[in-house]
């Protein structure tokens, strides 16, 4: 049975074609930084916001971050751990993910099986994720031990991607890495959109709106940007990304 996140943003998706959301590293903001990303960022059309890093913060300041997301915005609040620390009580959802192409079992399962109590005594909204590192991979492909499917490789990307599907995941995200030199290569997410019946979220390195257009023409479903919220011009760089992802439903 779907819940409210997840129907909200495949309804997102089906009116509107391709839908950007907002990635918060808590390890990188206070929490009224953070308040401030996800108001311009809702304010210029972003879907979500999600809150998650590639290493260690506090579970008080992870707290008070997502508490002062909420404070400011009526859209989903999704969470994007990289361990069992990354969950916290006062979000709507939780990306309850295994990092397909981890060689460590605890990526794989070890740490879901630990989250999910958690996530059911939080009464978070579980949604399945099937979460593939490719090119770069940057700092979770390192903390993942991940073998990084490389962007020349689409067609590993396509099986492993599929095989999320088919173990029941119900979106797929190519990870890139936070802060990659090069996103995801449109020829990769043309390939995984090929063989998925299930939406597809890209993130990685994209920071312009000419990047955002190609990955959404290529076929992402949602965009994901994290970076472009710490430089000074973010907030018009968010509106360019999401106007430039909109012109792919005209």
């Amino acid at each position: 049975m779907l819940g409210r996140v997840e129907r909200y943003l495949l309804e997102k998706i089906k009116n509107d074609g391709a839908i950007h959301i907002t990635l918060i590293d808590p390890e990188k903001v206070t929490a009224q930084d953070a308040s401030r990303i996800a108001e311009n960022s809702k304010n210029s059309g972003t879907a979500a916001i999600m809150i998650g890093g590639s290493t260690f913060v506090s579970q008080n300041h992870l707290d008070d971050v997502v508490k002062a997301i909420k404070a400011v915005v009526d859209i989903p609040t999704i969470l994007f751990p990289n361990n069992v620390t990354g969950i916290t009580s006062y979000a709507d959802a939780i990306w309850f993910m295994s990092l397909l192409n981890s060689v460590d079992p605890y990526f794989l399962i070890g740490a879901q099986i630990l989250g999910a109590p958690l996530v059911k005594k939080f009464g978070l909204e579980p949604i399945s994720m099937g979460y593939v590192i490719v090119g770069e991979g940057g700092t979770a492909g390192v903390v993942g031990k991940a073998i990084s499917v490389p962007y020349n490789k689409p067609e590993l990307a396509a099986a492993h991607a599929l095989a999320g599907q088919y173990l029941g995941m119900r979106f797929i995200y190519l990870e890139g890495g936070s802060g990659a030199a090069n996103p995801v290569p449109p020829e990769m997410i043309r390939a995984v959109k090929h063989v998925l019946d299930v939406p597809l979220i890209v993130g990685g390195g994209i920071r312009t709106k000419e990047q955002a257009l190609a990955a959404a023409s290529a076929g992402a479903d949602i965009i994901v940007t994290g970076n472009v919220t710490e430089s000074s011009d973010a907030k018009q760089r968010i509106s360019d990304i999401i106007c430039a992802i909109k012109v792919t439903k005209a």
